[in-house]
């Protein structure tokens, strides 16, 4: 099983940088599987530690996949990182091997520190269709538009029936995306 999460690293001169990630919880470790290049995996490997953020704020799911990667951090407890300032929970982690791959090296880590910071409220159709559309976004390059398309307009049912405000936000930040995607390929024929 994988969970969506955001994975905060921090780069060589401390700045926080976030990126979505999926995480798998194998006994007390945590894998990920970034893909080459990434600024995620150089910053894991450089410092050895990174942070699971786990939020139902999904504008930073769609602000990391559109160019919006600034969010609020405070420093981690027990590592030297940064956490998500909105989320529910984290998890500090330290990597304890990497199998490494050409294209998706598995990192292994421990689990360093974990706290909870709000309660989790619940599920939102809206909020996993931001996901699922970042997930989309992320991938323009590799599938094909109608693909894309047909799954943007089922995703838009749940934004129309459960979206709040900041669904509505990040929705509007993946639609845009997609459209500038297009943009730029029509250009570019």
């Amino acid at each position: 099983m994988i969970f969506e999460t955001i994975v905060t690293t921090v780069d060589a001169g401390g700045r926080p940088h976030c990126a979505p990630m999926g995480a798998r919880y194998a006994g007390d470790q945590v894998v990920l599987m970034p893909f080459r290049p990434s600024a995620t995996l150089d910053n894991i490997l450089a410092s050895g530690v990174a942070v699971m953020n786990l939020t139902t704020d999904v504008r930073v799911f769609a602000g990391c996949v559109t160019g919006r990667r600034e969010w609020p951090t405070l420093p981690a407890e027990r590592i030297a990182g940064h956490r998500l300032a909105g989320a529910l929970a984290h998890v500090e982690l330290r990597l304890d091997a990497c199998d490494e791959d050409p294209q998706r090296p598995v990192l292994h880590f421990s689990r360093v520190c974990e706290r909870t910071h709000a309660p989790f409220p619940g599920f939102n159709r809206a909020q996993a269709a931001v996901v699922e559309g970042a997930v989309l976004v992320s991938r323009l390059r590799m599938l094909p538009a109608e693909k894309v398309d047909s799954e943007m307009a089922y995703l838009q049912i749940a934004i129309d029936k459960t979206a709040g405000p900041a669904e509505r936000e990040a929705w509007g930040w993946l639609t845009e995306a997609v459209a500038a995607h297009r943009g730029a390929d029509r250009a570019a024929a």
